[in-house]
C-alpha cells in the first residue's frame, strides 16, 4: 500500500526527533551541528526547516516527547496504586526512576532550561511534570490528604527538589546510597507535607 504524504511526514520527523534525541543525550545540544542530524536521521536539511523550523525548534520536540513520556510514567505508577494516598507517596520515587533514563537526565533536567531559556521551559513543564506535580496536589489536598497550601509555589519546589536529587544520584560515587538517602528525604518531605503547618511547631 502507498504511504500517503501524511505517513512521509510523520515518519520524517520521527526520524528527526529519533536521531536528535541520540545525539543530544551523547553530547548535548550546543555540541551537535543540525547537519549532523540530518545525516543521522537521513532526511534533507530543508525537511528540518520544513518541520521543526530550526535547530531549537526541534530541540523542544524532543523535550516535549521526553517530557511527555516522563509525565505517562509517572502518572502510571500513581494511577496503579491502590489508594491516592499510596499513589502520592510513589509519585515522587517514580520521578527519580524516570530521572535515571540518560535522555531524560540530559535533556530534560540539564539541557532544557539552559537550551529553551527559563520562561519556555516553564511553559513546557506546565503541561508535564509540573503540571502533573499540580494535579496531585490539589487532588491530595481536596481529599483532605494534605492541608490546604499554595500549590503555585509547593509544586515547583518539588519538582527543582526532585530534578537535585536526581542529578545528585547519578553524580555521586556511591548511587545506591544516594537514592536510599534520597528516598528517605523524600518519606519524611510526605510527611510533612502531611501535618498543618499550626502543628508543626515554631520555625527554628
Amino acid at each position: 500500500m502507498r504511504r500517503t504524504q501524511q505517513d512521509r511526514s510523520a515518519a520524517t520527523r520521527a526520524a528527526l526527533t529519533a536521531a536528535a534525541r541520540e545525539l543530544f543525550t551523547e553530547r548535548g545540544y550546543q555540541a551537535v551541528p543540525a547537519d549532523e542530524i540530518v545525516r543521522a536521521a537521513g532526511v534533507t536539511r530543508g525537511a528540518l526547516y520544513h518541520h521543526y523550523g530550526d535547530k531549537l525548534g526541534l530541540f523542544r520536540a524532543v523535550f516535549e516527547e521526553i517530557e511527555q513520556e516522563f509525565t505517562e510514567y509517572v502518572r502510571g505508577v500513581v494511577d496503579a496504586a491502590p489508594d491516592l494516598a499510596t499513589g502520592l507517596f510513589s509519585a515522587m520515587p517514580a520521578m527519580l526512576d524516570a530521572c535515571e533514563r540518560p535522555d531524560i537526565r540530559r535533556i530534560a533536567l540539564i539541557e532544557g532550561p539552559t537550551v529553551l531559556g527559563w520562561h519556555e521551559w516553564r511553559e513546557v513543564e506546565a503541561g508535564y511534570g509540573l503540571g502533573l506535580i499540580v494535579d496531585l496536589l490539589e487532588r491530595a489536598i481536596e481529599a483532605e490528604l494534605i492541608p490546604s497550601q499554595p500549590v503555585d509555589m509547593l509544586a515547583p519546589m518539588i519538582l527543582s527538589a526532585v530534578m537535585e536529587a536526581a542529578l545528585v544520584v547519578a553524580n555521586s560515587a556511591d548511587p545506591a546510597r544516594a537514592r536510599a538517602d534520597a528516598e528517605r528525604v523524600i518519606a519524611a518531605w510526605g510527611v510533612g507535607l502531611m501535618t498543618p503547618v499550626d502543628q508543626a511547631g515554631p520555625l527554628p
